[in-house]
């Protein structure tokens, strides 16, 4: 089931009132600036956690939320994704059935990283949320850096 998803993260912290326009764009300015992925920058600057990032994504889009701290991930199927693609946007391949790839990611909004694995997998992306950390954490224990 292909979700329709109309805004981007930071919008819809804003419209969740999670987050003032301000706080967005200053840390759009930082991203600008610095690069990383949105969601961390926010974080960083103190303005929200990864937790409620991940719960207001998990309240207005439906995605299940998969807490990794604990989760066994198979490293064949991690190393589905190439460490570079999983760094960049921020996921990791948690779980495959069939022709399905489970991918858990801090940021689901992001189309473009969605459509760029199941370009490069060949698998369609089920995606769940995560936080970053998270994420993070789950790339070290997978790739072994």
């Amino acid at each position: 089931m292909k979700r329709i998803i109309t805004k981007q993260l930071g919008e819809l912290l804003v419209d969740t009132k999670l987050i003032t326009q301000a706080d967005l764009d200053k840390a759009l300015g930082l991203q600008k600036e610095k690069g990383g992925l949105l969601g961390q920058v926010l974080v960083s600057m103190g303005v929200i956690s990864e937790e409620a990032i991940a719960q207001a994504l998990t309240a207005q889009y439906g995605f299940p939320y998969l807490p990794l701290a604990g989760y066994e991930i198979d490293a064949e199927v991690g190393k589905l994704i190439p460490q570079n693609v999983a760094t960049q946007y921020g996921l990791v391949a948690v779980d495959k059935v069939g022709s399905t790839l489970t991918v858990a990611m801090s940021n689901p909004l992001n189309q473009q990283a969605v459509e760029d694995v199941e370009m490069l997998t060949k698998f369609k992306i089920q995606v769940f949320v995560t936080t970053q950390t998270d994420v993070n954490d789950a790339i070290k224990r997978c790739y072994q850096i």
